[in-house]
């Protein structure tokens, strides 16, 4: 391996060339001829270490909601110049928008001069369906938003005096935004943020004025675009990164980000319930880290993080949009906002979880610098992310995300009951647990005590009325609290997922209706019938190789279920009435990324079962449910 440790320099012209030179036009900011001037005398310098950002008063910075620091004027601003720089930075570069992003899958790049292990060559160094999938993307993000610190530094200076001290301050406390796709959005908002896709074109105020720019959430453009690079179509047509294409593979296809923003929508509940339950019956990290099949596992624990963050993916994507295929995920700027979601889940399960971490486990799948096989554990490389001159960053030294210098508003305290607190504030909205505690609260307050203090039974003489509780995005209708509660519990139905990840060779879909599907499959992602979706995030063409490895997931049922106790389909979420009811209205459907419609008979490994759990939900905020052991009922598709 080549002297790697080295620090690569990067000279004003090399990068400004780029940014303001070379693709100078309408799609960027103009930062003026004096910044031009200015900016060939500075040097802006990179290293391939990976290292901590700098600490204000010895703490570290928040990296907060996208929503939140849209509020922040002068962050927003320097976010969005930063993203641009970047994305228009030459892709020679190693601190390029697209070289970075390529160290996740496409085109198979050599990073660093980390070098692949034969066999490996078109395959990026990402580790999926692994122990290690949480902690390999933190030092990646960290690598991403370092390159966007430095570069918000530099922009900073080029500001007029009179602003420079302000902005210098937002610059020094700038950290990468997260996108929260669990949390219930502002009222009259979608679950997709409207700076990402609302439109192709954004203004932005800089140190040259208010100028209207190309909108670097929107998508990326690649320049140049090499059809060889990607070779399987439709990617090898497309100059720019699609979300839901239309027409779907048609060469002029346009994201359409209202449909992606609608079936997000749709697909709130399943995803705010799949959380909650790896918060509350997952303590166990390999369980919750990745969707590797444990043979003879428990039931209840065949979710992870890695399926959910599958299934955002493939929903955020759309058919064909480059979000949904491994090896090009990463070029769609949703996909960091994404993944720093994914990262501060993972911290917040930390803190609630603290006592189990990585154990050795062979890879199911094979990496740039990785074999299928190979025994992974706290010491394993976390290639290609540098740590100093020599070595890597491991899992053992990047258990802590504060060693990056940021961290996340739920876990600045890294306090257990904090964070519970804040799980049970964003993620119950529909879940029998918001009725809990709801209630509780509410004969807390009737019995002049604190719902801390509470040891009362809930009222279930009747619906709980509280504006917190849903059960789908169409109704907010509440079913009594006997039909759902006997004393403090209630049953939690699951759809378990087993199934070989690269099946059908390319991402796809497993759906379940309440009720017939609608005939139209392009309609499913939005259908009101549609319970949840298991995406199947997998590769599409060359990259990363086609091993076939089971994957499992889970779709939960229980809203769905909430909901047809409230119109009176379904008494209450008991087993005697749930076990028919579930075996006569559940309507299974596996679709492609186009929207075709797959016999389930033909996707390899699949087998679909219906569980549940009596769970005893908690009565104050500052508990999480407990769930009791889970019972197997039916097959619903073996």
């Amino acid at each position: 391996m080549v002297f790697i440790h080295r620090l690569f320099l990067l000279c004003s012209c090399f990068l400004v060339a780029a940014c303001l030179a070379t693709y100078d036009g309408p799609g960027q900011y103009n930062y003026g001829v004096n910044a031009r001037l200015r900016l060939r005398k500075r040097q802006y310098t990179q290293s391939f270490i990976v290292s901590s950002l700098p600490r204000i008063d010895g703490k570290p910075q928040l990296r907060v909601e996208l929503r939140d620091l849209e509020k922040d004027e002068d962050k927003w601003n320097l976010y969005l110049l930063a993203l641009s720089w970047m994305q228009y930075t030459d892709q020679e570069s190693p601190f390029s928008w697209y070289q970075i992003a390529g160290i996740h899958g496409a085109p198979g790049l050599t990073w660093a001069d980390v070098e692949p292990v034969p066999g490996s060559e078109n395959t990026g160094y990402c580790t999926h369906v692994s122990i290690l999938f949480p902690t390999w993307h933190r030092p990646y993000m960290a690598l991403y938003e370092q390159t966007l610190y430095n570069i918000v530094q530099f922009i900073a200076t080029l500001y007029p005096s009179d602003q420079l001290e302000r902005i210098q301050k937002a610059a020094d406390a700038f950290r990468m935004p997260y996108w929260d796709w669990a949390a219930a959005p502002p009222e009259g908002d979608s679950v997709l943020p409207l700076s990402v896709g609302g439109s192709p074109n954004v203004e932005v105020s800089g140190p040259n004025g208010v100028q209207v720019i190309s909108n670097p959430l929107f998508s990326y453009t690649f320049k140049p675009f090499n059809s060889s690079t990607f070779p399987d179509a439709p990617y090898n047509t497309w100059n720019e990164t699609k979300r839901a294409p239309h027409p779907e593979t048609d060469p002029g296809a346009l994201s359409n980000d209202s449909f992606v923003a609608l079936a997000l929508d749709n697909h709130l509940p399943s995803y705010q319930q799949r959380l909650y339950n790896l918060f509350a019956n997952y303590p166990d990290y390999t369980n919750f880290s990745n969707e590797a099949w444990i043979p003879f596992g428990d039931p209840g624990t065949l979710d992870s993080i890695e399926s959910l963050h599958d299934s955002v993916h493939t929903t955020g994507g759309g058919g064909w949009g480059h979000l949904a295929i491994i090896a090009y995920s990463a070029f769609d700027p949703l996909f960091f906002l994404h993944h720093a979601n994914v990262d501060r889940i993972f911290a917040m399960w930390q803190v609630i979880h603290n006592g189990s971490y990585v154990v050795p486990t062979p890879a199911v799948y094979g990496s740039h610098t990785t074999s299928a096989g190979d025994i992974q554990d706290v010491d394993t490389p976390l290639t290609p992310f540098f740590s100093n001159e020599t070595s890597f960053w491991t899992s053992d030294m990047a258990r802590d995300h504060e060693v990056f210098g940021y961290t996340y508003a739920e876990v600045v305290n890294k306090n257990r009951t904090e964070v519970i607190t804040a799980i049970n504030r964003l993620y119950t909205t529909y879940s029998p647990v918001n009725m809990s505690i709801n209630s509780s609260h509410t004969l807390s307050s009737r019995a002049g005590t604190t719902a801390r203090d509470h040891r009362l039974a809930p009222d279930h003489s009747g619906p709980l009325k509280t504006k917190a509780a849903r059960w789908n995005r169409h109704t907010s209708t509440h079913p009594p609290m006997d039909a759902v509660f006997i004393d403090n519990t209630y049953r939690e139905w699951i759809a378990n997922v087993q199934v070989n990840k690269h099946a059908m060779n390319t991402s796809f879909s497993i759906q379940i209706f309440l009720g017939e599907a609608p005939s139209d499959s392009s309609s499913w992602p939005m259908a009101k019938n549609l319970i949840g979706t298991l995406g199947v995030f997998a590769n599409n063409g060359p990259h990363g190789g086609m091993q076939q490895g089971k994957v499992t997931g889970a779709i939960p049922l229980t809203s769905a279920l909430m909901s047809a106790i409230s119109g009176g389909e379904v008494a209450s979420l008991r087993a005697g009435d749930m076990e028919p009811f579930l075996s006569t209205y559940l309507d299974l459907r596996v679709s492609l990324l186009d929207g075709t419609v797959v016999d389930a008979t033909e996707v390899e490994g699949l087998r679909v079962s219906i569980v549940s759990s009596s769970v005893t939900a908690p009565t104050s905020d500052d508990k999480l449910a407990k769930w009791g052991a889970v019972e197997t009922h039916f097959d619903l598709f073996a």
